[in-house]
C-alpha cells in the first residue's frame, strides 16, 4: 500500500479522517457496511483507530477514486486480506471495471459529438428556430447514439463481461 502518514496508536475518527481525506460520515458508513471493521472504543464510546484501519481506509478511498463500486472493493479487500491467494480474481475485477469505464468513455464521446453538432447548428436568433431546443424535443433528430445502453450495446457489453467471468 502507499506510504501514508502513520497514526500513532489508537487515534480518533477525526484524526483518521484528516489522515485519509475521507469524511467522518463516510468512515462510519464503511463501518456499517462492513468494509471497515468496528474499531475499539473508549469508555466514553469514542472510536479509536490503528494503522491497519488507516491502511484499509486509504485502500478504499483509492479504489473509490478509480471508480470501483462497493461490491468490487469488498471483493478486492477480501483478496488483500488473503495475500497467499492467486491474484487472478483481482485482475478479473479490474478488467470488468475497465470494460465499464471504456463504455462510459464511448458514451461520453458520443454525447460530446452530439452536443457539438447541436450547438454548431444553432444559428442564434429566436428559440422557436433553435436547433438545440428542437433536438431536445425530438431524440430522432440526434445524430449519435448518446443515450443509455440499449439493445445491441447492452448485449455486446454482456458478452464482453461474460468472457471475463471465470
Amino acid at each position: 500500500m502507499s506510504a501514508r502518514p502513520a497514526l500513532s496508536p489508537l487515534q480518533t475518527i477525526g484524526k483518521l479522517s484528516v489522515a485519509t481525506g475521507v469524511k467522518i460520515p463516510t468512515i462510519r458508513f464503511y463501518e456499517q457496511i462492513g468494509l471497515l471493521p468496528e474499531p475499539p472504543r473508549t469508555a466514553s464510546d469514542r472510536r479509536l483507530y490503528d494503522d491497519a484501519a488507516l491502511q484499509r481506509l486509504s485502500f478504499i478511498r483509492h479504489a473509490r477514486q478509480l471508480g470501483f463500486d462497493l461490491d468490487a472493493i469488498r471483493s478486492l479487500l477480501d483478496l488483500a486480506d488473503h495475500p497467499d491467494r492467486p491474484c487472478d480474481e483481482a485482475n478479473i475485477i479490474a478488467e470488468r471495471h475497465l470494460v465499464d469505464v471504456s463504455e462510459k468513455i464511448a458514451q461520453l464521446q458520443a454525447l460530446r459529438s452530439e452536443l457539438r453538432r447541436m450547438t454548431a447548428e444553432c444559428a442564434g436568433g429566436r428559440v422557436s428556430a433553435c436547433k438545440v431546443i428542437e433536438a431536445l424535443h425530438d431524440h430522432d433528430l440526434c445524430a449519435a447514439g448518446h443515450g443509455r445502453m440499449e439493445g445491441g450495446a447492452m448485449k455486446s457489453r454482456q458478452r464482453r463481461v461474460a468472457r471475463l467471468t471465470p
